[in-house]
């Protein structure tokens, strides 16, 4: 089997230990490994299996020989350093926001759209973490029935905010059950028993960032320009997995028994679904599972073919590092490195 020349942009931080760690359970095939951070990270050493890696930053020649490099340091970082990587010859997996509405670049989540790979021009994006999960249940719901209408909300983790927003939940509840000051740095509300409707920042339509990442990003992914989204994003004061509460309209009539079936036979989604035993996807859930989870999946009766259903998936795994690695596997396995 070919091996591969590496590289991880973002080494250091949460995601891109995470990628690092999801590289050596599924066994990519790697010959070398590099792991690049900013300045302020070389030197360090970072453990990945039997070797011991040395940080390194960003330099001319850096990435000579290297076949696929995966990103997660932030869209500047993202579109300085990137072209780097193509020119050397490499192929980029982008975990920012940087590339993905740039029509050259495929946004992707293999299981939904791998096929749009076959076109790459050596810039790949990977999808933001709460449309990621959202895409691998609308897709075969787009198939069997077709898409009419998608409102979207979201209960995100403050791990997609990165270390410090974790730090600070941790800190702000030690601080609030202790009766001690609480203080906002990462946010600028107390996230510490507390839900912010805000994840990123306003736009000039007054939706966030984060709102319209997952509408426009939607809409690429499907193929579907023209599907009506709309999203509220709310940061809560969970440290790991992204929960989201879907109403869809779909253009066919459909049984529940059906649906229930369908995501059942879907790859990398699993259904939890017992109202009688109170039974459903749960945030804690994802920790160690790198399955979209479903469940509260029923009839919407104020619409036709209205359809509710709740989902968490673990946003640093299948909303990141895991669908990146996945992105990496299926270049590999497609002969498209």
């Amino acid at each position: 089997m070919r091996k591969y020349n590496v590289a991880v942009v973002g080494a250091t931080g949460l995601v891109g230990r995470e990628m690092l760690k999801t590289l050596s359970q599924r066994n990519f095939p790697i010959d070398q490994l590099k792991v690049i951070a900013s300045e302020r990270s070389e030197g360090k050493k970072i453990q990945f299996e039997d070797r011991e890696l040395t940080v390194e930053s960003v330099k001319e020649g850096t990435f000579a020989g290297i076949d696929i490099a995966l990103f997660s340091a932030g869209s500047g970082v993202s579109k300085e350093v990137a072209p780097q990587v193509k020119k050397a010859g490499g192929i980029v997996v982008d975990n920012s926001n940087a590339f993905r509405m740039d029509p050259d670049s495929p946004l992707v989540v293999p299981e939904v759209n791998g096929e749009d790979l076959k076109d790459h021009q050596q810039i790949i994006a990977n999808p933001n973490c709460s449309t990621i999960q959202m895409v691998m249940l609308l897709k075969p719901l787009a198939e069997k029935y077709g898409l009419k209408r998608l409102i979207i909300n979201t209960y995100q983790a403050v791990s997609g905010a990165g270390k410090k927003a974790v730090d600070e939940l941790i800190e702000q509840t030690k601080a609030y059950l202790n009766q001690e000051e609480i203080k906002n740095e990462k946010f600028n509300h107390q996230i510490a028993f507390n839900a912010i409707p805000q994840i990123d920042v306003f736009l000039d339509n007054d939706y966030t960032k984060e709102e319209m990442k997952m509408v426009n990003e939607t809409h690429k992914i499907l193929h579907d320009p023209d599907l009506p989204v709309t999203a509220t994003c709310v940061r809560i004061p969970v440290i790991f997995g992204h929960g989201e509460s879907l109403n869809i309209e779909l253009q066919n009539d459909f049984k529940i028994e059906d649906v229930k079936e369908l995501f059942s036979q879907t790859k990398n989604v699993e259904v939890i679904d017992n109202p009688a035993k109170e039974e459903y996807p749960l945030q804690i859930d994802t920790e160690n599972n790198d399955n979209v989870l479903v469940g509260r999946i029923r009839r919407d009766n104020s619409v036709e073919n209205g359809i509710n259903l709740w989902l968490t998936a673990n946003n640093l795994r299948k909303g990141a590092a895991l669908n990146a690695v996945q992105i990496a596997e299926y270049l590999v396995e497609n002969d498209l490195v």
